[in-house]
């Protein structure tokens, strides 16, 4: 009897220690990301579609770039494939580069980036690289006008909420085994807008701009 109850054991735990160790090789299917990033937009003007106060013929502007703080979220449908969300506020400036070199044309334009993207992982371990493409809306919820529109009686100042493409690569490595690790991540978006200038109800300038910003971020993960 002793003899059936120690073999019993035994073929359980040959069971039972491997599945323990599939279970602890389990990385996760959740990971969080604590973030710096560097948004870089370009800002140029593409079109000018209303100029009632005579706009220099080469005017030309260019956005300010921003660090910002950002929160990235992610859930691994399998190991190689996952969804990724982020979290950030940044604030930019429009001035003017040609024409107007110098000119302050929107004054802190806050930008929520809505954004959502699909990543592949590279079969690594240890370290992985990783692509990834989707979507984003560019949600502005305050802009207001720059020091030098207000001379031409400009009293209120409006950028458009757009959608746009998104396109990422990065890499992920792993520190331990508890799930930490470091990350770094560049995307690269294609999102236009439309800025309007107002002078009380009536529209003095409106003109299209290439936003296009660079997003390189680096900071620490953790999957759980």
């Amino acid at each position: 009897m002793n003899l059936k109850l120690l073999s019993s054991a035994l073929a359980l735990g040959t069971i039972a220690v491997p599945s323990l160790a599939s279970a602890q090789d389990d990385p996760g299917r959740f990971q969080i990301k604590a973030l710096a990033t560097v948004v870089l937009p370009d800002g140029k003007i593409t079109e000018v579609n209303t100029d009632i106060v005579g706009l220099p013929g080469n005017t030309q502007t260019k956005a300010s770039d921003n660090w910002v703080p950002t929160i990235a979220a992610e859930y691994f449908v399998s190991d190689n494939f996952s969804f990724e969300t982020i979290c950030c506020l940044t604030q930019h400036d429009v001035d003017g580069t040609t024409g107007l070199p110098g000119a302050e044309l929107v004054s802190d334009a806050k930008l929520i980036p809505a954004t959502v993207t699909a990543k592949y992982h590279l079969p690594l371990a240890g370290v992985k690289p990783y692509v990834g493409a989707g979507a984003t809306y560019f949600w502005w919820v305050d802009v207001e006008p720059g020091e030098a529109t207000l001379p031409l009686g400009v009293t209120r100042t409006t950028l458009s909420d757009e959608f746009g493409l998104v396109l990422q690569a990065g890499l992920d490595v792993q520190l331990n085994d508890n799930g930490f690790g470091l990350s770094v991540d560049a995307k690269r978006y294609f999102v236009d807008t439309t800025a309007r200038w107002f002078a009380g109800n009536t529209l003095a300038i409106e003109t299209e701009h290439r936003l296009d910003p660079w997003v390189v971020s680096a900071g620490v993960s953790y999957r759980f």
